[in-house]
């Protein structure tokens, strides 16, 4: 089985995830930059969730570029990633419409962790199905940003209930590292 429905689907579902989180921001009903303040968290949150969402389409993207073909373990292990990704318009009208609580801030942190793990399981059924000389297993090498990630995500999960911007600045912290463009598959796939 080829890839391109996989891909597509994907794309249609994140699209609308996307689209459920900016709904969410609600404009205020007084016509003065001021009325805009109260709405700074739910902006912040918005932003930090959509960049989020976006670095996981870039790299669901990129992984598929180097992926021969699918099976039903794929398609399961992908629904599985939707899934969590699916709750990120959820958490993240949380936190902002509470500016950035204790248990908001944490449930977040989770849903990332298990956006991560998700991800790494649908990379692992890939690997499953292709050869260990792949461009696939080539590109994906020991995938050290993926475990990190997850390393840090999980660390911010309690220390939300520390102090919850601790672990908003962990968060960002992953978004960074995977801003940073992974050009592992790209050359791999190019060369």
């Amino acid at each position: 089985m080829t890839s391109n429905r996989v891909e597509a689907f994907s794309d249609g579902v994140i699209a609308i995830i996307i689209t459920i989180m900016v709904l969410e921001l609600r404009p205020p009903h007084i016509p003065d930059l001021a009325a805009l303040r109260p709405l700074l968290p739910v902006f912040v949150s918005y932003a930090m969730s959509f960049v989020f969402v976006g670095i996981y389409w870039s790299n669901h993207h990129h992984l598929f570029q180097a992926v021969e073909h699918v099976n039903g373990g794929v398609l399961w292990a992908n629904l599985h990633l939707l899934f969590w990704l699916s709750l990120i318009p959820f958490v993240t009208a949380w936190i902002g419409e509470t500016h950035f609580a204790a248990w908001p801030v944490a449930l977040y942190g989770l849903v990332l962790v298990m956006a991560a793990i998700a991800y790494t399981i649908m990379t692992r059924a890939l690997l499953s199905i292709h050869a260990d000389d792949s461009v696939l297993a080539i590109a994906l090498g020991r995938d050290f940003k993926g475990k990190i990630s997850i390393a840090i995500n999980v660390a911010a999960v309690p220390l939300a209930f520390v102090k919850p911007w601790i672990s908003c600045a962990l968060y960002v912290i992953v978004a960074v590292i995977w801003l940073v463009p992974d050009r592992r598959i790209e050359r791999t796939v190019t060369s």
